[in-house]
């Protein structure tokens, strides 16, 4: 599970990477859920970036809700899922921009901070599933989550979250791999064309993830972010 991560703000540096030029507007770097992040999107097969809550509505809900943790979604059960099968049915895929990700590592019995990034420097182009819902006063809000997968067999994840936890791992797309991820058919629905897209949810190999301990006071203080 992934509750913090940082944006790539730098606009030259997010352009470069994902190939299209994002929102005109300032970007915050440290992420959280709710806030609003950019995430690049496909519309006639061209990517785009937008705006988007980080926290998945889905078109179909009746108002947000609060107690619903829908920043991560599982890989496994998204197609299936209340929340988030609808926009897993209609191909709404995303690209979630990323300089690192933070996960806790308990190890020495206390959660110390922990940033993952890629070891050759680059951004990360996390795999993600993204929705609209219209608010009962009209507002559009787009919103968005990131897939998780398994990694209890990841040489580096296995050894974060507290020993009791499933491990698991946000998905790392390769670069090669982001217009296959954006615009691979579903058309027919869920599991159906679920083999489109699955072998591109994988983990990434440890040895091109640089893991490094921020032990953030102010983050150890709110062991709840985690």
């Amino acid at each position: 599970m992934c509750s913090h991560y940082q944006a790539v703000a730098a606009l030259e540096r997010f352009e470069r990477h994902f190939r299209t030029a994002p929102p005109p507007v300032a970007v915050r770097g440290d992420m959280w859920p709710t806030y609003a992040a950019p995430v690049v999107v496909s519309h006639s097969n061209q990517r785009q970036a937008i705006m988007a809550r980080w926290g998945l509505i889905a078109a179909s809900a009746k108002a947000i809700n609060p107690k619903l943790s829908a920043f991560n979604a599982r890989s496994e059960s998204a197609a299936t899922s209340p929340t988030f099968g609808g926009a897993w049915a209609q191909g709404q895929r995303c690209i979630v921009p990323a300089e690192a990700v933070y996960e806790p590592d308990w190890r020495s019995g206390r959660h110390v901070p922990t940033r993952l990034q890629r070891a050759d420097g680059l951004p990360m182009g996390l795999a993600g599933l993204w929705d609209s819902w219209v608010a009962p006063g009209g507002e559009l809000v787009q919103s968005f989550t990131m897939l998780t997968i398994n990694a209890a067999a990841h040489p580096l994840m296995m050894n974060l979250h507290k020993p009791q936890d499933e491990k698991r791992m946000v998905v790392i797309l390769n670069e090669s791999d982001y217009d296959a991820w954006l615009n691979a058919d579903s058309s027919n629905g869920s599991a159906s064309d679920s083999a489109n897209i699955a072998h591109l949810l994988t983990p990434y190999p440890a040895d091109r993830v640089a893991a490094i301990s921020e032990p953030s006071q102010a983050i150890q203080n709110n062991p709840g972010l985690f």
